[in-house]
């Protein structure tokens, strides 16, 4: 799976089962599956298809930096922040209703982004896309799990997914290029049809069956109010300076929800995210290395989609080109860090990566204004492939070394934590770029913060408990 597919799916196990129900028909299988991969493909097309378009969105609606960083980070934030109950929503609802309710709400929002006639209700409608994304992923998941019971087959459409998620991210920053040389509002109007096909195709599968999980409402409301606030304070800060009224209530806002939601963690019947997990030296420093992780790649890719046009004057085609043999080559890389974590264990493979990231962010800094585009092109691709190795490692190593029944609030705070971490790039980096005539400077000082980040988080990974090792099975003579 590519850097950015790992990055926005959680990496749980697949948790509803299908009991009680009659088995799924072939025919309903195949749809169901097919649903899936289309649904899910949107998703990772539409998480890099909006960093090609931005120059051209902020032309359209004449507006700066600040904006822009609020067309990406809309949907980050809630798209974190959601993450965190979605898998509990779709055990709550049936996984194939939860599938259908979030790839309707996103295919809705879609449709009202395009026509947009102002910036203020594209962030609305990519709010809302944020939120029937972070619906779409782990309930795809779900639905695997009980439309295939047999693990072989099971595995094989899993691996269909992943592939997906893949060609997704891969085909995202060309297919924006390209789609923004007809109209921008194009990159939001392609969801539609593809979306509808996958309800389409959905219809023909038997519902999911529901089970009784309880919602923790106090902590989600005060993680969106605290992820909100803290990006809307990062954001807005590059515009007025942190001494501003706006930005001082918004990070007041921030810091009085996280409290809010530690309390409800600590004291409430059904936390979406018990404490005792969070105190546990293998999840924190999972959490801070993929906070990490996502500051390197996604404030790169939304760093460099402002940097080909705006300095270099590429087109937008021209442009989702150029991160072309990143995205490739990335797709590939899920597979290769699975036969190293099997073969040496995930820490190994995850510092490889991390370095990789670190030395292309270092490599790219040298890079001058006057420079050839193939060189930042060539530069990107140690960035994203080291980075698809390290997440993927990291997420076998946390699910080694936290209880199963933890498994999925595990991978949906990691998540969430990859999320904010490319929320917060996206904000501070923007701030540092805003100025076009300091753009290149500023570039250059936002590549050395990501790569100062990711490596911090080589000596976060040195201190995480190795993952356990299954023996070798012996040999008979």
């Amino acid at each position: 799976m590519s850097m950015s597919a790992s990055m926005s799916a959680p990496a749980s196990p697949l948790q509803v089962g299908a009991a009680g129900l009659p088995p799924q028909s072939r025919a309903g299988g195949r749809m169901a599956l097919a649903a899936v991969l289309l649904g899910f493909f949107t998703i990772m097309v539409d998480a890099m298809i909006v960093n090609v378009a931005l120059p051209s969105i902020g032309r359209g609606f004449g507006s700066g930096m600040t904006g822009l960083q609020w067309v990406v980070d809309g949907y980050t934030l809630t798209f974190a922040a959601f993450l965190l109950s979605a898998g509990a929503i779709s055990d709550r609802v049936g996984a194939r209703q939860a599938f259908a309710g979030g790839l309707a709400l996103f295919v809705a929002a879609s449709a009202a982004c395009g026509p947009a006639p102002d910036l203020g209700v594209l962030v609305a409608a990519r709010l809302v896309q944020g939120v029937g994304a972070a619906m779409v992923v782990p309930s795809s998941l779900a639905l695997l799990r009980e439309t295939f019971p047999d693990p072989a087959a099971r595995a094989k459409a899993i691996g269909l997914w992943g592939v997906s998620g893949s060609v997704g991210s891969a085909a995202g920053p060309v297919a924006g290029g390209l789609l923004t040389t007809v109209d921008w509002r194009m990159i939001f109007f392609v969801n539609l049809p593809v979306g509808a096909v996958a309800l389409a195709l959905l219809k023909r599968a038997q519902p999911s069956p529901r089970r009784a999980v309880p919602f923790d409402w106090t902590g989600q409301v005060a993680a969106v109010a605290a992820l909100g606030g803290l990006t809307y304070a990062a954001i807005e800060a590059g515009a007025d300076g942190f001494g501003a009224a706006r930005v001082l209530i918004a990070l007041a806002v921030a810091v009085v929800a996280a409290v809010v939601y530690l309390v409800a963690q600590a004291r409430g019947r059904y936390p979406m995210t018990p404490l005792p997990l969070l105190r546990s030296r293998t999840m924190s420093l999972s959490v801070a290395i993929g906070f990490a992780l996502n500051i390197g790649f996604y404030g790169m890719i939304f760093l460099l989609g402002l940097y080909f046009q705006q300095v270099h004057g590429l087109s937008a085609l021209a442009t989702g080109v150029a991160f072309l043999p990143m995205t490739v080559l990335t797709s590939f890389m899920g597979p290769v860090a699975a036969r190293l974590t099997t073969r040496f264990g995930a820490r190994i493979p995850v510092i490889a990566g991390q370095c990789l990231m670190v030395l292309g962010l270092l490599a790219m800094v040298t890079v001058s204004a006057g420079a050839p585009v193939w060189l930042s092109v060539v530069l990107m691709v140690p960035v994203g492939a080291g980075g698809a190795m390290a997440v993927t490692a990291l997420t076998a190593l946390l699910l080694e070394n936290v209880p199963a029944e933890r498994a999925g609030v595990a991978g949906g705070v990691l998540n969430a934590a990859r999320q904010l971490g490319g929320a917060l790039a996206v904000a501070a980096f923007g701030a540092l770029v805003a100025d076009r005539a300091g753009f290149v400077s500023g570039l250059h000082t936002s590549l050395l913060i990501a790569a100062a980040a990711v490596a911090a988080s080589v000596v976060a990974t040195a201190l995480l408990t190795p993952a356990r090792r299954r023996p070798a099975p012996a040999r008979t003579p």
